[in-house]
C-alpha cells in the first residue's frame, strides 16, 4: 500500500517546484472560497410558536438585570437562532419566544415558565417519560425543554439505574446552572469541583479517610454514570470487572493475582465490594484494604 501510494504523489506532483506551489495555493483558495463560515456560538433551529416572536435575549436585560449579567458567562448564552440576522436567543432557546412575555410587561408567561410545578411522583416506579406539566399551555417541566436538545440523556435516565428526574425527586438544575457559567460542571483542572456537586446529596463519600481509595482522585464519574447506566447504583461496569479497569491482575501457577494476593476463590464470591473484603470502597478509616 505504501509503494502504491508513493507511485501516486509521485504522478501527480508536478515536476517543477513553481507549479507546485501556485497548485497548493489554488488548492487553498478553493477550500477556503467552499468551506462554510465558522461562528464562536453554536446556531440552532428554534421552535416555532404559534403568536409568539422571538426578540432576543437583549431584551430580557430590561426586567431580568442580574441573570441576564450572569448569562454572559453561561455556556447556554453561545446559542444563537438560524436567520439572517443570527439572533441571540439564548434566553429564549429553553424559556420560548418571549414577544408576548414582553410587550405585556411580564403579565403574559413565555411558553416555558416553568412555574407551575410537577406532577406527583409515580409510586410504582419509573416513568418511562417525563410527565407533562400541569398547565402546558403556559408551563413546561424543566427537563422536558433540557431533552428537546439532550436526547441522549433523556435515553440514559431510562435505563434501569438512574438519578430521580423522571420521577420528579430531582432536576437537571439541580447539578447542571443554566444561567451562569458552565452547565457541565468539572472537567480539566475542574475535577474536584464535579465531585461538590455530587457530595451535596452523598457527604458520607467526602471524607476524610484515613485510608483513601485513589479512584476518589479520578472523580465520581470515573465509576458511576451521571444520569443512568444499566448496572446498580449507577456503575459504569458491572461487578468486580468495575474494579479490574484500575486494578492490574495476573495469571500464575494456576493463580489469579491481583495487587499480589491470590484472588482465585476471592472473585467467585461476588463484587469486591460485597465479598467480605473491600466494603468501603470510598475509604477507609481503620484498613489499607479498605475494610470497615
Amino acid at each position: 500500500m505504501t509503494t502504491f501510494m508513493s507511485r501516486l504523489l509521485r504522478k501527480l506532483l508536478p515536476a517543477r517546484r513553481g507549479t507546485g506551489v501556485l497548485l497548493a495555493a489554488a488548492v487553498f483558495l478553493g477550500f477556503a472560497v467552499i468551506s462554510c463560515r465558522t461562528v464562536n456560538r453554536p446556531v440552532v433551529m428554534l421552535p416555532e410558536v404559534p403568536g409568539a416572536k422571538y426578540i432576543g435575549s437583549k431584551e430580557c436585560e430590561q426586567c431580568h438585570e442580574e441573570i441576564y449579567k450572569n448569562f454572559q458567562t453561561a455556556d447556554h448564552a453561545r446559542l444563537l437562532a438560524a436567520g439572517p440576522n443570527a439572533l441571540n436567543a439564548g434566553c429564549e432557546s429553553c424559556h420560548g419566544p418571549a414577544s408576548l412575555h414582553s410587550d405585556s410587561g411580564g403579565e403574559v408567561k413565555p411558553p416555558n415558565s416553568f412555574t407551575a410545578g410537577r406532577p406527583p411522583a409515580n409510586n410504582f416506579g419509573a416513568l418511562l417519560t417525563t410527565p407533562a406539566a400541569r398547565n402546558a399551555g403556559a408551563t413546561r417541566v424543566p427537563e422536558s425543554v433540557c431533552f428537546q436538545c439532550h436526547a441522549d440523556v433523556r435515553g440514559q435516565f431510562g435505563l434501569a439505574s438512574h438519578h430521580p428526574v423522571p420521577e420528579g425527586r430531582m432536576s437537571c438544575t439541580g447539578c447542571h446552572s443554566p444561567h451562569k457559567g458552565f452547565a457541565h460542571i468539572g472537567g480539566s483542572t475542574a475535577l474536584r469541583a464535579q465531585d461538590e456537586t455530587c457530595l451535596q446529596c452523598h457527604p458520607a463519600q467526602r471524607g476524610p479517610h484515613v485510608f483513601e481509595h485513589e479512584a476518589l482522585r479520578e472523580g465520581c464519574t470515573t465509576c458511576h454514570g451521571a444520569h443512568g447506566t444499566v448496572n446498580a447504583k449507577l456503575l459504569t461496569v458491572r461487578d468486580s470487572n468495575l474494579c479490574l479497569k484500575c486494578h492490574f491482575q495476573q495469571v500464575r501457577g494456576g493463580q489469579l493475582l491481583i495487587g499480589g494476593s491470590d484472588h482465585t476463590v476471592r472473585v467467585q464470591q461476588g463484587t469486591c465490594w460485597t465479598a467480605g473484603c473491600h466494603e468501603a470502597v470510598h475509604g477507609s478509616r481503620v484498613n489499607s484494604s479498605l475494610r470497615f
